[in-house]
C-alpha cells in the first residue's frame, strides 16, 4: 500500500508534463504558407519552428515558378552552405558546397544537369584534396 502513492503522484506529474508538451508541440507547427514567401519574383522558404525567421533556402523563379538563376541554401546558424545556378527549373551553370562552418567542400558545373567541366573536392580546413575533370569521362 505504501507504494501506490508515489505510484499515483508519478502518474499524474507524467501526465501532466505530457499535456505541456503537446501544447508546445502544437504551439510549433507551422502551415506552409508561413514557411513559403514569394516576393518579387524571389522565392524563400524558411525553417519550421524557430522563433526568428530563419531562411532555408532562397532564389529566383521564372515564369512557370521554377528555379531560375543562382539559388541559396543556409544551415540553421544562417550559414550559407550551398550556391546553385539553375535556367528553368534544370542545373545549368556554377555551383559550391560547404561544410557548416563554411569553408568550401566542393565546387564543380552543370550543364543541363549533368555535372561538367572540373569539380574541385576540399577537404574540412579548405585543402584542396584532388579534382575530377567530368568532361573527359563523355
Amino acid at each position: 500500500m505504501n507504494y501506490i502513492i508515489p505510484a499515483l503522484l508519478a502518474l499524474i506529474l507524467f501526465s501532466c508534463s505530457e499535456e505541456e508538451s503537446e501544447k508546445k508541440e502544437e504551439t510549433v507547427i507551422e502551415s506552409k504558407d508561413d514557411l513559403v514567401e514569394v516576393k518579387n519574383g524571389i522565392f524563400t522558404e524558411y525553417y519550421p519552428g524557430t522563433d526568428l525567421k530563419k531562411i532555408k533556402f532562397q532564389g529566383p523563379q521564372d515564369e512557370k515558378k521554377e528555379r531560375h538563376g543562382i539559388w541559396y541554401f543556409y544551415n540553421l546558424n544562417n550559414v550559407q552552405v550551398s550556391m546553385t545556378e539553375y535556367k528553368h527549373g534544370i542545373k545549368n551553370g556554377v555551383t559550391m558546397v560547404k561544410y557548416d562552418t563554411g569553408v568550401i567542400r566542393y565546387t564543380g558545373e552543370y550543364k543541363d544537369d549533368q555535372q561538367t567541366g572540373i569539380w574541385k573536392i576540399y577537404d574540412s580546413v579548405g585543402v584542396l584534396l584532388y579534382e575530377k575533370n567530368y568532361s573527359d569521362l563523355k
